[in-house]
């Protein structure tokens, strides 16, 4: 494990508010890549943080720094193949300005340099990234991502949201 249960439990309810956006990244149909929208479908499907923006994407564009700029707090959920990883990690994201940025994604860092450039709004903006194993078109999460999802999922349950 990566971090903490207490400060993952803890961060979950932080964000039901109206000034707070949780956003998963993901793609459905290719496999562990829907892990991002799997942990919002379970928001959704369980009634938890109602108060915040929930959204769902494909991958993050230039705009979503307007996005976030409405924001005090944001969450982004997404699968990782980082190595370092084990099963989830939740952890602080901070503004850089780097070259990610093409017509198919930008950075996360890079959307917020964007915001704080360009709107200049600092919303705190935290990442949590659940492991993923295969990456095929293919509908539906692996064993693995699933045990990786349900482990998140537990922690958030523990707390009695």
């Amino acid at each position: 494990m990566n971090v903490c249960a207490d400060i993952l439990k803890a961060q979950l309810a932080d964000y039901n508010h109206e000034s707070c956006l949780i956003y998963g990244i993901g793609n459905v149909g290719r496999q562990d890549d829907g892990l991002g929208w799997a942990f919002i479908d379970w928001l959704e499907d369980n009634n938890i943080c109602p108060k915040a923006d929930i959204a769902r994407h494909y991958q993050l564009q230039l705009e979503h720094a307007d996005l976030i700029s409405h924001k005090q707090r944001v969450l982004f959920v997404d699968a990782t193949k980082a190595p370092d990883v084990n099963d989830i990690r939740l952890e602080d994201v901070a503004p850089k300005m780097d070259f990610s940025f093409s017509s198919h994604a930008v950075s996360i860092p890079a959307i917020i340099a964007t915001c704080h450039r360009c709107f200049d709004k600092y919303p705190k903006v935290q990442l949590l990234t659940m492991k993923g194993y295969e990456w095929e078109l293919h509908i539906g999460l692996t064993k693995n991502a699933t045990r990786n999802l349900n482990t998140a999922i537990d922690f958030f349950r523990k707390e009695g949201l």
